[in-house]
């Protein structure tokens, strides 16, 4: 089965909505890969994270901010022949988004990527205490290459 490259924005936009989560790509401090998945929320072609303010990840976006965001879902097992290892495969929809990740500091911005995160998974808003506000890390990723890619789906 032919793997197809999509260019479309809306289709792109369809597959990150479907997932419910992303995984993040970064090199850390020694040069190493290092992936971690994440809730994410997605707008006009940014997207956002939340995290603590300390740990492992803070340290690789400081040293490096470049990024690569993998999204993928409708996930079917399929063969040609059951008894045959080689002609299963599997069905997909899966984005690559690259950027920079940014640290958002103003707390107006941070409780509307807050709002924009919790809106995809609840479909609502929130009002938030300023502790919660000041005490979490919001980055923003600015996508300057999005490929979008789709096996067994037309």
């Amino acid at each position: 089965m032919a793997t197809n490259m999509i260019s479309n924005p809306e289709k792109i936009r369809e597959i990150i909505d479907k997932c419910d989560v992303c995984y993040v790509g970064m090199v850390d401090t020694d040069g190493k890969p290092y992936v971690l998945p994440f809730n994410f929320g997605y707008e006009d072609g940014s997207i956002y994270l939340h995290m603590a303010q300390q740990g492992k990840k803070m340290d690789v976006l400081a040293n490096n901010p470049n990024v690569c965001v993998a999204f993928s879902t409708d996930h079917k097992l399929f063969h040609r022949n059951e008894g045959v290892a080689c002609s299963y495969g599997m069905h997909y929809r899966s984005v690559l988004a690259y950027g920079v990740a940014a640290f958002i500091e103003d707390y107006d911005e941070k409780v509307r990527i807050m709002n924009v995160t919790m809106k995809k998974y609840t479909g609502k808003d929130f009002l938030y205490n300023a502790p919660a506000i000041h005490n979490v890390a919001v980055y923003h990723i600015k996508v300057s290459k999005l490929e979008g890619k789709l096996s067994g789906y037309f």
